[in-house]
This record gives structure tokens, sequence and C-alpha cells, in this order.
């Protein structure tokens, strides 16, 4: 059965310097190719949900981006003020430097406090930063966004050391079980990549070159 990339990919624009221009560009080309997605930061996410009112594709933001380390009270208010400005779907950091120290508590209420804001409002998707984590690590981090009761585990900024790699989606598959989704994100960039993604577990994929993945060429993006 043929799968619908377009159906399955988080159209990216995260950049520091993203213009209104380039955003309504972003919102435009996800109407035209029914992305799952377009991925924003927060100031964004009016305008983006202006844009794509009546249309199937959501609009997603990201909380505590990129270092995961403001407190739970402000990913809370992050992800209830983006809910009110139109998101339905968040896309979280977690407290990687907890993680580190194993305070698996910490990590896990930190989780909670982004899904309880969401509740019934957002997918919740939970960033854990694959390249700055050992395997025991990724697994930890897995099952702590499982028992805090996200919709799924995603591997990474883009803004960090490293992005997706197939070994992580297959741990993170493996780690969550077949029914939380998992999304690969960072230097995801063709068709090919996107497809060995696809085959390792990702159910979604956050890319900035989404329409070259869709129309099978080469993208030069990084996110």
């Amino acid at each position: 059965m043929a799968v619908d990339i377009g159906r399955m990919i988080d159209h990216t624009l995260l950049k520091a310097d993203a213009t209104r221009a380039e955003v309504e560009k972003l919102c435009a080309e996800a109407k035209s190719y029914n992305f799952a997605s377009v991925c924003v930061n927060p100031t964004w996410v009016k305008l983006s949900a202006e844009l794509l009112t009546g249309t199937e594709v959501k609009v997603c933001t990201v909380i505590g981006f990129p270092l995961g380390a403001t407190t739970s009270d402000t990913k809370a208010f992050e992800t209830s003020h983006a809910i009110q400005n139109g998101a339905t779907e968040v896309d979280m950091v977690i407290n990687i430097g907890a993680l580190k120290d194993k305070h698996d508590e910490l990590v896990e209420q930190d989780i909670r406090a982004v899904v309880d804001a969401a509740k019934g409002k957002a997918l919740v998707k939970v960033i854990i930063e694959t390249s700055l984590l050992t395997e025991e690590e990724k697994i930890r981090a897995c099952k702590l966004a499982v028992s805090a009761g996200t919709d799924f585990v995603k591997t990474s900024t883009g803004f960090s050391t490293g992005g997706a790699t197939i070994e992580d989606i297959s741990l993170m598959r493996e780690t969550v079980g077949p029914s939380l989704g998992v999304k690969a994100s960072g230097g995801v960039r063709d068709a090919e990549a996107t497809h060995a993604m696809i085959a390792a577990g990702a159910t979604r994929i956050g890319a900035s070159s989404g329409i070259a993945i869709v129309k099978g060429e080469k993208g030069t993006n990084s996110y």
C-alpha cells in the first residue's frame, strides 16, 4: 500500500530570523501539498492558524525550545498560550540535564505539565534530543514520556549536535511500542531518507525540505 508522505510531514520553519512573508509562504505550501502540519515558533502560531483555517493542515509549535531548560510552569504556560492562539500540536523539549542526572521524577513531571496543559486540546510530542544521549538515556527518556501520557516521542530539535538516525528511530519504536507516534526530525532532506525513517518506525517527519521530499528531489535545509 502506498504511503501518503505529505500527510506525514510537519512542514517546518523554526529559524530565528523567519519573517512574516516566509511564514505565509510556508502555510501556502502546506495547503498546496496537504502536509500534516506547519511547525513554527510560538510567535507565528496565531498567524498560521488564521492562514490555515478551513484546511486539514494543523498548526504545531515548539515548547521549551530548543534547550528544554525552562521550568515546568513556563512550559505549561507556553502550551496553554499556544493553544489559545490556535496550536493543535505541541513539540516540547525535555529537561535534558535532569535526565542525565537521573532525576527521572523531575523529567516525567516536566513532560506531564505540558501533557496536562494540552489535554483534549492538542497532541504532545516529546523531543528527547537523541544526539546528546546515551542509548540507556534514550530508552529511559522514551519510557518517561510514555508514563507521562504523551502522544509522540521525537528525536531532535534540529538545533543541537545531530539529527534523526535510523538506529534511533528503531530504538525509540522498540521502546514505546506500536501505539505511540515516533517523529524523525533533523537532517531528513529527501524521499529516500524519509522512506528509511518510516521503515524504521517513524510515523511523522519534521522537515523544512517537505516539498523536495514529496517531489523526490534533494533538499538543502538542515531541519
